[in-house]
Formats: C-alpha cells, sequence, structure tokens
C-alpha cells in the first residue's frame, strides 16, 4: 500500500462548504482507501490505497465528495516524498520559512504569465513561483497581505490551496 496526502480546496472557510472531518473520513473509507486520517478542519487528509495514480485518485475523491456532500471541491493528491520535495525546495531563510504559506498548484502555471506575475511586489511581501508551488512570505502576516492564494490563482490563472509552514510539517510527519 502506498500513502497519499489529499488536500481540499476551500472548504470549511467562513461556513462556506462545511464538511466535518469524521463523516470524511467515512466517506473515503466507503470508496476504499484505508488508514483514513484527517489534520484539522481545512481539508488535509492522509491515507493509504493500492491506486498508483495521483490523477485517477484526485478524481475518485472529488467524485465521492461531490456525490456524498453535494458540492464540488478541487482535490490535489501528492505522495509524502513530492511534498517532501515541495518542502524542502522552499527558498527561503528559516527565519522566514518557518512563517510563511506554501501555495500549492494544482497545475503548472504557463511560463509567460509567470515571468509577468514575478514582476509584481508589494512592500513585506515576498514570492517565489515554481511549478508546482508559491512561496510566499509577509512580514506583516497573511491576513495583511495583498498576495493571498486568491490573488496567485487568478493571477496565474491555475487553482492552488495554500497551506502554512506549521500544517506542512504536521502533514510531512503523519505521512511518514
Amino acid at each position: 500500500m502506498k500513502t497519499y496526502i489529499a488536500l481540499l480546496r476551500g472548504i470549511n472557510v467562513s461556513g462556506q462548504k462545511k464538511i466535518l472531518m469524521a463523516e470524511l473520513r467515512e466517506v473515503l473509507l466507503a470508496i476504499g482507501l484505508k488508514h483514513v486520517q484527517t489534520y484539522i478542519q481545512s481539508g488535509n487528509v492522509i491515507f493509504q490505497t493500492l491506486m498508483t495514480n495521483n490523477h485517477n485518485l484526485e478524481l475518485k475523491i472529488h467524485e465521492a465528495i461531490q456525490k456524498h456532500f453535494g458540492f464540488q471541491v478541487p482535490v490535489l493528491i501528492k505522495t509524502p516524498t513530492e511534498l517532501q520535495q515541495i518542502f524542502d525546495d522552499c527558498p527561503f531563510e528559516e527565519a522566514e520559512k518557518i512563517n510563511s504559506y506554501f501555495m500549492l498548484l494544482y497545475t503548472v502555471p504557463d511560463k509567460t504569465i509567470v515571468k509577468e506575475v514575478s514582476k509584481i511586489s508589494y512592500p513585506n511581501e515576498k514570492f517565489f513561483i515554481t511549478d508546482n508551488c508559491v512561496y510566499f512570505h509577509c512580514a506583516t502576516g497573511y491576513g495583511k497581505a495583498k498576495c493571498s492564494n486568491n490573488f496567485f490563482e487568478r493571477k496565474l490563472k491555475v487553482t492552488a490551496t495554500a497551506r502554512n509552514y506549521k500544517t506542512m510539517v504536521k502533514l510531512l510527519s503523519l505521512s511518514a
């Protein structure tokens, strides 16, 4: 069996797309996933399966959520190795890294768009865009940042889901 991490985008935010984690675990167990565990309420799921195709897993989970809960939720699947690589590739110094955000991209953004977006600059905000992640640090805190997950989704024309440093560390630990 192989271990995977599913990252769900946009659930349990401001009362929208409410999903109880215990109910989500039951839904995922019912579709054949094993050892399903969740971390906090924002859609982080660690599980095991014999399936080996990330895209097929994303579709299977997406369809199960839509069928059971009645709404669509973008699902991103990563192996622990893939998530570890994204974490390790963070370009920030340790002091900034521990206060940074990882906006995981569902698809590779267009290189021309990345080049244009990379020219954008706001005081106290730094970001680096790769094929699978936008690394973001704001000295004044994420809540006051101009460059939010939604900002990068609009500018890059891709779906993304953000996790902070602490969540990334915990997901890596739980999936080890």
